[in-house]
């Protein structure tokens, strides 16, 4: 058994050249690979009844137990093929685990895609004879073959990020390499086990040797599609974002009603907190100062529940956090921001708001500047934390997604007919009107605004602008 590792794992996907390189595995002396361990539709391989006397039914009740056995009772270093639709239950201890060698399988998404298509036509997943061999061609469809790459890129970010957060390399091999056995000679001294390039033979047979050409029915329809692919991810929208956290403490509930509000910083908090008040009716204060296991409990006893949060336009949400954190100088605000913000990103800033001498012209100017810093802070130029008031509302929301996501999405321009609506949805008949919103300096932002402080808006955020589908301030404003 190797120095390093006393297990192993071939991370790979259908059609990539597993059984190739499981049986050049099992060709290295201390080394063994039983196959899909954790495929769902069966164990190790089809028609087989046990791994290491572990049956199906005992790995699906103990996963972990199979993971075990292989690590512990195989004939020296233990492993198995493991695809991004294997048993997810064992794939955090896989991939925390640094004794466990991870040796990273890849091909062409494009060949392994038709490589699937035909043997699925053919039912012929192996070849050792080439007398036997089936042939049939793969009608190319543009979304089946977007689905295939983002699943297997989805797997493959997985485990890049999970390596990177515990201090681990992987093995890389491509399917070309299969053919290398200096390659293979080499991934055997890394397992830690010296072993001769001249021994390694298969008798296991390519299946579809000829060009994609031959085996596309419809190959020119295919190479038009795929020039709409953004190969190297060109119209990505770089995230530099720190993760954020549920923030369960600042969720409330309705006292009398099954209704959770997963409030966004900076929107209209005030407003719909006031509604849910009237909704209860008797004054009652709102739930609040939620823990996790807390409001576990609130959830287990409001079946039929509603969760939802409130998106507000991304200007509007900078300049409230603006006004509310930065100008204003009153308790609840950032005066450390404010200082820092003043010394070191040239923000002009009144020591008194009310001052006359701070015009609309002056607050432009001001307002510019937040704007161009909550540009270098999200994209972590910064020292200043990226606090949750400014935060991006899709990283509020995937922070959210950690504990649990909302089930409603409200647009503040739609609140006064989507809360009613979902009172009326928990069986709420009459619900009252949802109060006027009340942001004192919403009409500050309506007197400065123009195209520069869009363009500003849309430089720090341009994945609210991008996932949330938000037009200009002024277009919004007007529907």
């Amino acid at each position: 058994m190797s120095g390093t590792f006393d297990s192993f794992v071939v991370f790979a996907d259908m059609r990539t050249g597993s059984n190739l390189l499981e049986d050049y595995l099992n060709q290295i002396e201390g080394v063994t690979c039983h196959g899909e361990a954790f495929n769902p539709n069966f164990i190790g391989y089809p028609n087989r009844s046990d791994i290491l006397g572990i049956t199906q039914q005992q790995r699906e009740d103990t996963p972990e137990r199979l993971l075990a056995t292989i690590r512990q009772q195989s004939d020296g270093l233990g492993g198995f093929r493991f695809f991004h639709d294997h048993d997810p239950r064992v794939l955090p201890a896989i991939l925390t685990d640094p004794r466990c060698a991870k040796i990273i399988l890849t091909r062409n998404p494009i060949d392994s895609y038709i490589s699937l298509k035909i043997a699925r036509a053919t039912d012929q997943w192996k070849l050792t004879n080439v007398k036997n061999r089936k042939s049939a061609q793969a009608h190319f469809d543009l979304h089946e073959f977007e689905r295939h790459i983002g699943r297997i890129q989805a797997f493959q970010l997985e485990i890049m990020h999970a390596l990177q957060v515990t201090g681990q390399s992987a093995y890389y091999i491509g399917y070309d390499d299969l053919h290398d056995i200096d390659v293979l000679s080499g991934l055997a001294q890394w397992l830690g086990i010296s072993m001769r390039p001249e021994a390694f033979e298969s008798n296991l047979k390519p299946q579809n040797p000829q060009p994609l050409s031959e085996k596309v029915a419809n190959f020119d329809q295919m190479t038009v599609a795929l020039r709409g692919l953004d190969r190297f991810d060109l119209t990505r929208t770089p995230n530099f974002e720190p993760r954020r956290g549920p923030v369960v403490p600042s969720y409330k509930a309705c006292a009398h009603h099954p209704l959770l509000y997963l409030p966004i910083r900076s929107g209209p908090e005030k407003q719909v907190e006031a509604w849910m008040s009237a909704l209860d009716g008797d004054g009652s204060t709102l739930v609040s100062k939620f823990n996790q296991k807390t409001l576990r409990g609130w959830l287990q006893d409001h079946p039929g529940h509603q969760r939802f949060t409130v998106l507000r336009h991304p200007l509007a949400r900078a300049h409230a956090a603006f006004c509310d954190q930065i100008l204003s100088t009153g308790p609840g605000s950032f005066n450390m921001i404010r200082n820092q913000l003043i010394r070191f990103h040239g923000l002009d800033l009144p020591d008194d708001p009310s001052d006359p001498a701070y015009d609309l012209e002056a607050h432009r100017a001001a307002f510019e500047g937040f704007l161009a810093f909550l540009r270098a802070n999200l994209n972590g130029q910064t020292s200043v934390r990226v606090d949750a008031h400014w935060a991006s509302q899709a990283a509020c929301l995937q922070g959210m997604a950690d504990f649990c996501l909302p089930d409603q999405l409200i647009r503040e321009e739609d609140l006064c007919s989507a809360l009613p609506d979902m009172a009326r949805r928990v069986g709420i008949a009459s619900p009252p009107a949802v109060p006027a919103a009340a942001h004192p300096d919403q009409s500050k932002l309506e007197a400065i605004y123009g195209p520069g402080l869009e363009k500003l808006a849309r430089d720090a955020y341009p994945r609210d602008y991008m996932m949330f589908g938000f037009a200009d301030f002024d277009a919004a404003r007007a529907a």
